[in-house]
């Protein structure tokens, strides 16, 4: 099978924000965004949705995705692009929601402290790839691979000579598929409170050339 690859668009934004948050969550049940906002699951979506076509363009922006179809339905996704400026992006698109939604932004920032403490993403040289997944029904057929080699495709086109990917420390079939992918360890962070509060230690960087 081989799966039509294209950028997300607007329309994609529903199907963005469920893949975010199942890559979020990789193996857990319950993720780091999710005790952030301090949500029932369809809140944090709906939180989701909004910040994939907030004015301010973070890493859940749908210009940021590729997704790949299958008969014409998306199927899997994930997110490529510099890694410069990262964490700004994301406070900002963060900070523009809250203020839509009536949340109190300094309130999600704090709860989302531990994750902040054991997150690792690698230089402002790279080139991130993150939010990585596809539906139940369409795994092992290949799609997220070829999400990664167009994505890398894309960092290598624009000038980029390593690329990055991090997931929770303990997601096995995550590192498998990065492996797979030529991705090898690069560095792990742990955080005692994260591990309390989701069950997976910490994070995980690995790193390719490109």
């Amino acid at each position: 099978m081989t799966p039509t690859i294209r950028p997300a668009r607007a329309e994609d934004a529903d199907f963005i924000a469920g893949n975010i948050l199942a890559a979020q969550r990789g193996h857990l049940t319950r993720c780091a965004f999710e005790i952030a906002l301090d949500r029932p699951e369809a809140e944090c979506l709906a939180f989701l949705r909004r910040l994939t076509v907030a004015r301010s363009k973070s890493w859940f922006h749908v210009s940021q995705f590729l997704i790949a179809e299958v008969d014409s339905e998306p199927a899997a996704a994930l997110c490529a692009f510099p890694a410069a400026g990262t964490r700004a992006a994301v406070r900002a698109a963060i900070e523009e929601v809250a203020g839509e939604t009536g949340l109190d932004a300094s309130e999600i920032f704090r709860r989302q402290g531990p994750a902040a403490n054991c997150w690792v993403q690698g230089g402002d040289g790279d080139w991130m790839l993150e939010y990585v997944a596809s539906l139940s029904a369409h795994r092992g057929r290949g799609l997220v691979q070829a999400l990664i080699d167009r994505a890398l495709a894309a960092g290598k086109a624009a000038g980029f000579a390593r690329a990055s990917i991090s997931f929770l420390i303990g997601n096995e079939p995550a590192e498998r598929c990065y492996a797979k992918a030529g991705f090898a360890f690069a560095e792990e962070k742990r955080d005692s409170t994260f591990e309390a509060l989701t069950g997976a230690p910490g994070f995980r960087r690995f790193e390719r050339a490109i």
